[in-house]
């Protein structure tokens, strides 16, 4: 966070009001944004995060959340991220955080 300059306060502020929401990268997550900036220089705040403990699931990403949040993740996107694009993870390193134990699939 002190890379992108971001504080916790402005973090919990993107999870609590996004303007867009996303699935995560890694399974069971949840990414979020806000965008700031100026109009020639476009910049999106971004924050991945799970939920412990029960959840209710809705068609594209869980709904609503009663379970304690764990933020994995904040950073600064330069410019305007596509909506609604997954990010391809090669296979080689999906296989590799099998093994490890990190995804679960």
């Amino acid at each position: 966070m002190l890379f992108y300059g971001l504080t916790a306060d402005r973090v919990k502020r993107i999870i609590r009001n996004p303007k867009r929401i996303e699935n995560g990268v890694a399974e069971n997550t949840i990414a979020v944004m806000n965008s700031v900036g100026t109009k020639n220089k476009p910049t999106e705040i971004w924050a991945m995060y799970a939920v412990a403990g029960p959840q209710v699931k809705g068609k594209k990403f869980k709904v609503k959340s009663f379970g304690k949040k764990i933020i994995i993740s904040a950073w600064r996107y330069p410019g305007v991220s596509p909506a609604g694009k997954q990010i391809p993870i090669p296979t080689d390193i999906m296989e590799e955080l099998k093994k490890e134990g990190i995804m679960i699939r």
